[in-house]
């Protein structure tokens, strides 16, 4: 009796209550209900009962070694043994969702008790019907979310991938199989900036979410107009025409009525320049219906649109019905003199003319506009069209952009600066002309008209360019010309390698590389491992490239690889970029490590040893990390502090090694540092300046000695300075010592005429007057140096040439008040603990002066 009361007691120790817990599946698919009990003794199935019971009824049970389960469930009794009495739903439905009971029992006493409750979630499925829209007229977009359960599902639209309504929650109606489906409404007022717009639906439902995109069929409703081709009245025929302007697109059928009674049938459409189309409907009245009178209508139907678009007319007044007087003999031939004497007139006066403008446009030739072999973004670009004829110093020409006009800002709008900053501002434009110049033997001249620009997407991309070619005094275009489409281009901004633990499995490290700000889309990554020989490796595009509000593009690429393949010494995994605005491919390469440990040594180098070079180990070293970057996988900086000796400021030569070792490097990594001199350079206590009559000054520092070389900063103005550019050379005095001597040439005034001596410095050899404005040359060279002023070879100019610097101060308050010229130099070295400035300031008497 003993015995039998502990091994009740013993059971019930092993009595599990499982707490409720949910299984989700997806429609017509298996899923598995868990019943798992551990069963410390041999089992006798004779005394084993399992039941599971779903919403009252018993479903699956196990008792005297016998088994009855429903159909559409299954479970696998050879498990049993195991204590897995787990139940497994065959093609999930709705009807088989509910709260699942499973008992366990032997020999009576109940081992195990758990509630599952099994429930099916279905995602929706997505669609948008194409319709056609009504430009500037109240419209209705549907999104249909179809097959989802349970209830309910939040639709969001956008635009251009911005959000123009939030999430709502719609429940949706049940359809006939058990499942719901719903319907999101946006009403919205197309307009022309919508045409080619990508809009998206947006479905969310329980924590998952769909996305649809899709773009707008705008309908352009035209302006409809009746008018009849004259005919004699009476019992003839009577031609009517009907104009349709402006509509898109171009499907359109056009009906006839009279009276509102539809008349029998005819066609045609031709493009306007806007891109809408026209069209000319004819339609002839029999005598009987021209006798019918009334009013007639032309009708214009089109697609989404719920009121056809007419225009209307009573016969009345297209065709009045009044007798026409009767002319004699002499009155006719009256008549008939006139109209041949009017014809005459009309004759002479268009072969004049026709022959006059035929002159003029004989005696030019104008070239098609030549576009730069690449147009890159931010860098100047020049499209030129050449004219040749006798008289073309009289010819004038307009630059245009599509059809809006080009002018000078220069002057005005910076280089660096966005091309449209505000509404209505253009950006940098340059206009230049050369000639006339003589041609040889023929007697023609050539005239050369250049237009310089800093190409921007929003403003260029899909745009041409325009030259209209005129005579000065004249409005009338004789010739224009327009260029080819253009591809605009911009090299990629790529990341570093991100190195990161694949989320599903540990053992794969997935590396991402990320490219922005490029132009035209198509990108191209190409993945590369080497270990023992050099293979390309799998990758797969994270994502297409999209365009910003700029119009640029991004991208990413992703690879895979074995995390022992990273971990292993000598494996280096690196990626290029290929894209048409490089001209060699961008490469990136890992440089993350794991694991963490890693020893960084810093040694002494002793100058001319070779073999045994490392004399000893050097203290101060500090270590910053290892930090870790991403799961597994860390960055360190490493750093030695520490003050030379009196010796070691004695030796020259020599240096320090940064030795680091790590378990995936075969040998240890080095870095070098040789020990070099640290000098102050020799700073003159003031500016040389000279200045000429033109108003033209030349500035000029002498520096002697110094190591390393130092850096220069002008800059010159009134209260507030602005950047100079400035001209260096270096040589080796008389002393031994290095020399450098920077200049700056600054224009004071433009009012007077230049001259190549006003601005040479006399003390300096090989600087040349560089400006593309000098007035004292002859107009050929005037014109060619305009021309070549902003070209792209302005690279390759003459080394030696000095820069002319303008500055232009402005008037104070008072009428006559300029403030005073001021000109500093900052000078920095790293053996100076702050910069050192010279500064030259203008005198008042030559304020007066100038005034």
């Amino acid at each position: 009796m003993r015995c039998k009361v502990l091994a009740y007691v013993v059971l019930l120790t092993l009595i599990k209550h499982v707490s409720p817990s949910g299984i989700q599946a997806g429609p017509n698919t298996n899923a598995t209900l868990p019943c798992n009990v551990t069963l410390p003794f041999p089992l006798n199935e004779s005394l084993l009962e399992v039941n599971w019971i779903s919403n009252g009824t018993d479903v699956a049970s196990f008792r005297d070694a016998a088994t009855h389960i429903q159909e559409g469930l299954s479970w696998d009794s050879s498990n049993f043994v195991n204590g897995d009495f787990s139940l497994t739903v065959l093609r999930a439905a709705l009807d088989l969702q509910g709260v699942y009971e499973c008992t366990v029992s032997y020999n009576s006493t109940t081992l195990h008790s758990s509630n599952i409750t099994f429930s099916i979630l279905a995602s929706p499925t997505l669609s948008v019907p194409q319709q056609w829209v009504v430009l500037e007229t109240e419209s209705q977009l549907k999104c249909h979310a179809d097959g989802f359960y349970p209830p309910p599902v939040s639709f969001s639209w956008t635009r251009d991938g911005q959000v123009i309504q939030p999430p709502y929650d719609v429940e949706g109606e049940q359809t006939p199989d058990g499942y719901h489906m719903a319907v999101g409404n946006l009403t919205l007022y197309p307009s022309r900036e919508d045409q080619n717009v990508t809009f998206g639906c947006k479905v969310f439902h329980k924590g998952s979410n769909q996305d649809l995109d899709f773009q707008l069929n705008i309908t352009y409703t035209p302006s409809v107009g009746l008018s009849a081709v004259p005919s004699r009245p009476g019992n003839t025929p009577l031609t009517l025409y009907c104009d349709v302007e402006s509509f898109y697109p171009e499907e359109i059928s056009v009906s006839w009525l009279q009276n509102s009674t539809a008349l029998p049938e005819p066609p045609a459409t031709e493009q306007n320049p806007d891109g809408t189309y026209r069209t000319r409907h004819y339609y002839t009245l029999s005598p009987e219906q021209r006798e019918r009178g009334g009013k007639v209508e032309c009708a214009v139907n089109q697609p989404g649109v719920v009121h056809p678009v007419s225009g209307s007319e009573h016969l009345e007044k297209l065709d009045p019905q009044d007798e026409t007087p009767v002319l004699t003999k002499s009155a006719k031939a009256s008549v008939a003199m006139m109209c041949i004497s009017i014809v005459l007139v009309f004759l002479l006066c268009f072969g004049f003319s026709w022959r006059r403008r035929d002159e003029k446009q004989k005696s030019l030739s104008v070239s098609g506009i030549i576009l730069p072999p690449r147009v890159i973004v931010g860098h100047k670009g020049r499209v030129t069209v050449s004219i040749e004829g006798r008289r073309v110093d009289r010819v004038q020409t307009a630059w245009f952009l599509d059809d809006t006009p080009i002018s000078d800002t220069s002057l005005t709008a910076s280089e660096n600066g966005p091309l449209l900053p505000s509404r209505g501002e253009m950006g940098y434009y340059k206009l230049h002309t050369q000639g006339p110049l003589h041609s040889s033997g023929s007697g023609t001249q050539q005239l050369i008209s250049s237009l310089t620009f800093i190409p921007r997407i929003s403003v260029h991309k899909a745009a041409v360019f325009k030259c209209q070619v005129s005579y000065m005094g004249k409005d009338k275009i004789v010739v224009e010309r327009v260029s080819e489409k253009f591809t605009i281009l911009s090299a990629p901004e790529v990341s570093e390698i991100q190195l990161a633990e694949t989320p599903s499995n540990s053992d794969v490290i997935s590396m991402t590389v990320r490219a922005s700000h490029f132009h035209p889309d198509v990108i191209t990554f190409r993945w590369f491992c080497q270990g023992s020989e050099l293979s390309p490796v799998a990758s797969q595009a994270s994502s297409s490239p999209r365009p910003d509000s700029e119009g640029f593009f991004a991208a990413s690429s992703q690879c895979k690889l074995p995390r022992s393949e990273l971990e292993k010494g000598g494996t280096k995994v690196w990626v290029s970029v290929h894209h048409i605005a490089l001209k060699q491919p961008v490469t990136r390469e890992t440089r993350d490590f794991y694991p963490p440990n890693i020893t960084v040594t810093w040694l002494r180098l002793r100058e001319g040893e070779q073999d045994d070079r490392e004399e000893e180990v050097m203290e101060g070293e500090e270590m910053w990390g290892p930090v870790q970057t991403h799961p597994r996988l860390f960055r360190a900086t490493a750093t030695l502090k520490r003050k030379a000796t009196n010796q070691e400021k004695r030796e020259r030569g020599g240096g320090i090694i940064c030795r680091v070792e790590h378990c995936s490097l075969q040998e240890p990594v080095e870095k070098h540092w040789r020990n070099v001199d640290i000098v102050a350079p020799s700073i003159p206590p003031s500016l040389s300046v000279c200045w000429s009559s033109e108003g033209v000054g030349v500035f000029s520092l002498l520096l002697k000695g110094g190591h390393p070389k130092v850096k220069l900063l002008w800059a010159a103005g009134g209260p507030t300075l602005s950047p100079l550019v400035s001209n260096e050379t270096e040589e080796i005095g008389d002393d031994g010592q290095r020399e450098l001597k920077s200049v700056c040439a600054l224009e004071r005034s433009t009012s007077l005429p230049k001259t190549k001596a006003a601005v040479t410095d006399p003390d300096t050899d090989g600087i040349e007057y560089i400006d593309g404005d000098n007035n004292n040359i002859d107009r050929d060279e005037e014109t060619k140096s305009e021309v070549d002023e902003d070209s792209d070879k302005e690279g390759e100019e003459d080394p030696g040439a000095l820069h002319i610097n303008r500055v232009n101060l402005r008037k104070g308050p008072r009428e006559n008040e300029r403030p005073r010229l001021r000109v500093c130099v900052e000078i920095t070295h790293t053996a100076l603990k702050l910069p050192a400035y010279r500064t030259w300031t203008e005198p008042n008497e030559e304020i007066s002066s100038s005034a």
